[in-house]
């Protein structure tokens, strides 16, 4: 198969092991560079995120961080940071020994938002109704069944 075919293939499997070991790194080395914030960019100037994730291709050219402004941050952060990716680029080929360094593009990490989402769901109270429901309906079955049954000593 040709490698463009591979490439199209892999975008549906989960990443590589060298595809996290890389973008473990770039975190810690982009989480250092922002925790320095030594930014012309007057958007950037009180620059205070989280880098929650870094997602790279598998060929190692592209790399999307995943952030998290901290204390409610501004989204214009987002947009001032990618203006500034060149620089942040440099600054993290400095900081890391790869041959190439990969392009990269900054996102606003929503797994936090979709988390608590999720644990609001399923604290309503109709939710938490079906969930007791279905948990004495398993325990009466297997009461049932002679699962769970308190042994007896005769014959």
């Amino acid at each position: 198969m040709s490698r463009h075919g591979d490439a199209g293939l892999r975008a549906g499997k989960a990443p590589s092991q060298r595809q996290l070991r890389v973008g473990e790194e770039l975190r810690h080395a982009l989480a250092e560079i922002l925790r320095r914030a030594d930014f012309r960019d007057p958007d950037l100037h009180d620059l205070n995120v989280t880098v929650s994730e870094v997602r790279i291709s598998p060929d190692l050219k592209n790399a999307t961080a995943f952030i998290m402004p901290l204390g409610g941050g501004h989204p214009e952060q987002v947009k001032a940071l990618n203006r500034v990716s060149a620089y942040l680029r440099s600054q993290v080929a400095k900081a890391m020994r790869l041959q190439h360094v990969p392009r990269l593009s900054f996102q606003i990490d929503v797994s936090f938002d979709y988390a608590q989402r999720i644990d609001q769901l399923l604290h309503r109270p109709d939710v938490q109704r079906d969930l007791d429901h279905e948990a004495g309906a398993e325990g009466a079955a297997e009461h049932e069944d002679g699962e769970g049954a308190e042994p007896h000593d005769g014959p």
